[in-house]
């Protein structure tokens, strides 16, 4: 996806069992260009599915238009039952900024979308949230009061009158509300029980909106004569209790509506205390439609932490230990390649070598084909070699009888892991730095003004080419700080992975140092050539010392 304004759509249509219908609608968005469908969630016993997509917010909204129109024509409300909330066949429809554009004109959009949506299909349109008219209809939940049976009444009300479309009842395809808000996460959480009673009294724990304060069954006002409430425990949470026919227990459904008052993993564990107080049990948790990564990865830390482990583990191992606990996987499989916004949005055409297989990169290395060449090897054995410094760093923060030290030792690691990943990106960035000099070089050059075209391009691609393996010596420099410090404080047993990952670091800088010297002959920018290899030759000054200072520690540990 190339623009760099994207927002996301969210549309939730009343429709989650028949599949042809969900298919139709689904492919009224993938045929508009630029629009990528990230996510379709479908639900039986809600009668319901949650559609997520993304892309620049012009084709956004057609997609979102497309899809109304679609919906529109193929679902009756009037054969509708289900077990979520809803008053029409698309019943809501949010944007939300992603990138390069602010929550304000995200709601410009949702306005724009409406007029179109209540002008050419006639459905009564609510704005909501930030795109609100009122701040009565801020609240979906208000708009929504009533549900597709309550519409025709409601659409007579002077104070609800849509802010598109005709305040005429649409029997057909009820109405639909649009909005532009921050990024929502629903979530649901498993109980033992199939009592709905049970799941809302803890739903009311939970959510801001608590419950309301009653004394002899009657609620309780103030002053002003409304009503008094008690609050529950998370900010910015909406939640209710419903039983699920489809699996035969009762959830907590939940809107976490911003995940800085409230996180994923803060939300369950107040249902798993709420619960247990109350005699139920937690059994695990399903998150509709997509997710942050951050979201994930907090709750995967958060769980660390509490077992006093590493946090400086694999990004994809933290993220399982985040299933687990959350029992994400309870009631079907959980891949975050298909749940995890990023990965699901994730470009994966410049990560040709990492995806490689171990043996398919060192035959690929081998083969007659230029790159990857040195710097690409230079690269994967810095990050082998800093690897080994955060296997010692994990290894002694859950080392018996070391309790006291492992958040030490977990910053350590994290620092290495940090590092770690960014020499794996370089991998591919430095095989992509030599292709571009190769296609620089191919370049015609046939006029006058073609070859000063090319002339550029192979000297703008012959920098980067210095760049990147430059950067490659920096952080294998880097890296002997943790490499260092295991082989000092880390556990003893592996104080030799740490020297060999010092001898990894050193060859690394020495082969990135190679490239950055053998691309500098080409490059006719003499003070930037002359800066690169001045700074170059003091950073492998720098790797020798250390190499030899941490090979000096390890090898009198080995003679003793």
């Amino acid at each position: 996806m190339q623009n760099n304004i994207i927002i996301e759509c969210v549309p939730n249509f009343s429709e989650g069992r028949d599949q042809g219908i969900i298919r139709r609608i689904t492919q009224s968005i993938e045929s508009i260009s630029d629009v990528q469908l990230l996510d379709v969630d479908p639900g039986k016993a809600t009668n319901r599915t949650v559609v997520t997509f993304v892309g620049p917010p012009e084709q956004v909204i057609e997609a979102a238009f497309q899809s109304i129109k679609t919906a529109a024509s193929l679902i009756d409300m009037r054969q509708h039952l289900g077990e979520h909330p809803r008053m029409g066949a698309t019943d809501v429809c949010p944007l939300i900024p992603i990138a390069g554009i602010s929550l304000e004109e995200t709601a410009r959009y949702a306005h724009k979308l409406a007029k179109r949506v209540g002008e050419e299909l006639h459905i009564p349109v609510y704005m909501y949230e930030a795109a609100a008219t009122t701040p009565i209809r801020q609240n979906l939940a208000t708009i929504r009061a009533g549900e597709y049976e309550g519409l025709e009444d409601k659409l007579q009300d002077p104070e609800w009158i849509p802010d598109f479309g005709p305040a005429v009842f649409n029997p057909k395809s009820g109405a639909t509300v649009i909005g532009a808000r921050d990024f929502l996460v629903a979530y649901n959480v498993n109980l033992n029980t199939s009592s709905t009673r049970r799941a809302n009294a803890i739903a009311f724990d939970v959510r801001e909106k608590g419950r309301l304060k009653t004394k002899n069954g009657k609620a309780l006002r103030d002053a002003q004569g409304q009503a008094i409430r008690i609050p529950g425990k998370c900010k910015s949470v909406k939640g209710i209790g419903w039983y699920i026919e489809e699996y035969g227990i009762a959830q907590i459904s939940m809107n976490l509506t911003k995940l800085s008052d409230t996180s994923l993993h803060e939300a369950y564990e107040a249902c798993w205390e709420s619960a247990n107080r109350r005699g139920v049990r937690v059994t695990g948790s399903e998150l509709i439609g997509l997710v942050p990564k951050k979201v994930m990865l907090d709750a995967g830390r958060y769980y660390l932490k509490l077992q006093k482990r590493s946090l400086g583990i694999p990004e994809r191992q933290i993220i399982d230990i985040a299933i687990k606990s959350l029992g994400l996987d309870h009631l079907k499989p959980f891949d975050p390649d298909k749940k995890i916004i990023e990965y699901v949005m994730a470009d994966r055409s410049d990560q040709v070598l990492i995806n490689m297989s171990l043996s398919d990169f060192i035959d690929t290395t081998a083969s007659e084909q230029p790159a990857p060449g040195g710097g690409s090897v230079s690269a994967a054995v810095a990050a082998m070699g800093v690897a080994l410094a955060a296997m010692v760093a994990n290894l002694s923060a859950h080392k018996r009888g070391w309790d006291s030290q492992w958040e030490s030792f977990s910053d350590w690691a994290v620092k290495a892991d940090s590092l770690k990943s960014d020499l794996v990106s370089l991998i591919d960035r430095d095989t992509m730095a030599f292709n571009a000099i190769i296609d620089a070089i191919r370049l015609p050059k046939n006029t006058t003004e073609e070859q000063k075209i090319r002339e550029k391009a192979i000297q703008d691609a012959t920098k980067n080419a210095i760049l990147v393996p430059f950067e490659i010596l920096q952080k294998s420099v880097r890296s002997f700080e943790v490499i260092k410090e295991m082989v000092r404080i880390g556990n003893p047993n592996s104080i030799t992975d740490a020297g060999v990952g010092a001898l990894c670091a050193r060859a690394a800088a020495h082969g990135a140092f190679f490239n950055v010297q053998v691309n500098a002959l080409d490059l006719k920018d003499e003070n930037f050539k002359n800066d690169m290899l001045a700074k170059g030759q003091k950073l492998i000054d720098q790797a020798d010392k250390l190499e030899k200072e941490i090979t000096s520690l390890v090898q009198k540990q080995i003679n003793k």
